[in-house]
Order: C-alpha cells, then sequence, then structure tokens
C-alpha cells in the first residue's frame, strides 16, 4: 500500500476502458483515495468515442471504495470551462483538503482524418483547447492544494507528440504541446516540491484506438483487423499495450519509487519509438 493516505485526482477516469481508469484503480489498489474526474455525459465529447456517463462514474466510485476500502469523490468537469473545474476544486476541498497526485488524462480528437490544409479550424481549436490548455487548467486549479505538502503531477501525452500522427495534426500538436508544459511546470514547481513528468504512450488499447483502425480502415478500404495487424508490424514487441501497463508507468511517477525524478517525458510504446 505504498500510496496509502494519499489522495489522487484523474480526470478522465469515467469509463472503465481507458487509461485513466486502469490510472484509478492501480492508485486505490496502493492505498490511495480517488478523485473520479469526468466529462459525465451520455453524448460525450465526440459522438464517435464516448466519455463516461455520471452513471458509469458512479459505479466506478463506489466500486474502487468497496474493492479498496479508499475514500472516493466522483466529479463532472468539463477541462475546458474554468468554471466546472472552480467547483470541482470547491468539492475535493470539503473533501479531502489537498490532492497529492493529479493525473491529467482527460483527452480528444476532433476533425480527423484532414491535412493541414482541409482541417476544419473549430475541430483544431477543441482539440488543442481539451488536450493542452485542458492541462494547464487543471494544473493551475489543483496546485494550491498541493503546496502545503507537495506532490506530483503526472500527464498524458502521447508518442503522436514526437513524431506527428498522419491526418491528425491538431492531436500531434496538442500533445507536443502538453510535453513542453509538462518540463516548464516540471522546472517551475520544484521548489514547492511537486514533480511533473509525463507519459506518452504508442498504441494502447483503449476505445480510442479501437475508433483509430475502424476510422483508417474506412480511409484505406480494408478492416480494423487488418489495421491493427499492420500498426504491431511497427512495433518491436509485436502487440498493442493495455492501459494497465501505462497505469504501471503512472504509478512509479506518482510513488516516492521516482522521488528523483521530474521533467521527463517517458515513452511506453513496445519500442516503436526509441530515443537517445
Amino acid at each position: 500500500m505504498k500510496l496509502k493516505g494519499k489522495t489522487a485526482l484523474v480526470t478522465g477516469s469515467g469509463k472503465k476502458t481507458g487509461i485513466g481508469y486502469a490510472m484509478a484503480k492501480k492508485f486505490a489498489s496502493e492505498g490511495c483515495n480517488i478523485i473520479v474526474a469526468d466529462y459525465g455525459s451520455e453524448k460525450g465529447l465526440n459522438a464517435d468515442v464516448k466519455t463516461g456517463s455520471m452513471n458509469e462514474m458512479m459505479v466506478i466510485g463506489q466500486e474502487l471504495h468497496d474493492a479498496y476500502q479508499v475514500e472516493t469523490l466522483v466529479v463532472n468537469v468539463d477541462v475546458t470551462l474554468t468554471q466546472t473545474i472552480s467547483d470541482m476544486v470547491s468539492l475535493v476541498r470539503e473533501k479531502f483538503e489537498s490532492v497529492d497526485i493529479l493525473c491529467n488524462n482527460a483527452g480528444a480528437t476532433f476533425g480527423v482524418p484532414n491535412g493541414i490544409h482541409t482541417y476544419d479550424e473549430a475541430a483544431w481549436m477543441k482539440t488543442i483547447d481539451v488536450n493542452l490548455h485542458g492541462v494547464f487548467r487543471m494544473s493551475k486549479a489543483i496546485v494550491p492544494l498541493m503546496q502545503k505538502k507537495g506532490g506530483a503531477i503526472i500527464n498524458i501525452a502521447s508518442r503522436a507528440g514526437k513524431v506527428p500522427a498522419l491526418f491528425n495534426g491538431a492531436y500531434s500538436v496538442s500533445k507536443a504541446g502538453v510535453i513542453m508544459l509538462t518540463k516548464v511546470m516540471a522546472r517551475e514547481l520544484a521548489g514547492l516540491k511537486i514533480r511533473v513528468n509525463a507519459i506518452c504512450p504508442g498504441q494502447i488499447m483503449t476505445d480510442l484506438e479501437r475508433w483509430r483502425f475502424g476510422l483508417e480502415a474506412q480511409f484505406f478500404n480494408t478492416t480494423a483487423e487488418e489495421q491493427e495487424r499492420k500498426m504491431c508490424e511497427t512495433i518491436p514487441m509485436g502487440r498493442i499495450g493495455s492501459p494497465d501497463e501505462v497505469a504501471d508507468m503512472a504509478f512509479f511517477l506518482a510513488s516516492d519509487a521516482s522521488s528523483y525524478v521530474t521533467g521527463q517525458a517517458l515513452n511506453i510504446c513496445g519500442g516503436q519509438l526509441m530515443e537517445l
């Protein structure tokens, strides 16, 4: 129970098929109180990729509480709206007073597939608002709750922030921004004993990944299974990763095992991206 007594807020953790839920479950299993934060709407942000509904979020909160005997709080938050974040902070202060771990996991992509010259401007702006500005807004709101004891912030970036994703420019640009924002925060917050790192997943089997394979299948007139097979050929380990594997890395970055690690953007991609 290495995180026993700590409190973690995980955005985008409101559905069981995502990385956010895997992180929340991992932290809870290590004794951490959990704030389940998501855009709780049946419609979701994207018609093709659903976010967690409030019903599912409430179930997740109760199940984590019952399974691991930790305190949980479920909050409906839109990371593009400062007011909903302020409302969330009030609820968090009331229940927990402080936060030890913030996982900025909420993310989305809109307007794909499109090249830079055909990309819808509104879709471009919305993608960057959720993925990049959402991390800024959440971090700005939660850092004051970390200042007394210090803590760890984990931003979910992407391999796409280092290698451009084809016809998905806004997503790549936003995730590259998350990587630089991580480094800026790490330098600025080190004096407050707040460590900030990013995780850069490659291909992880989530709803977003399945949607991507389906989208590519339509674009290339093939099948989602064939697109997945082709993707695996580009991965030295020969397979798609799991949300639980990302959660294990997040746990490392949240724990004292990484007490001298900050400002890093760590790849988890089966060797698909190797850097000096």
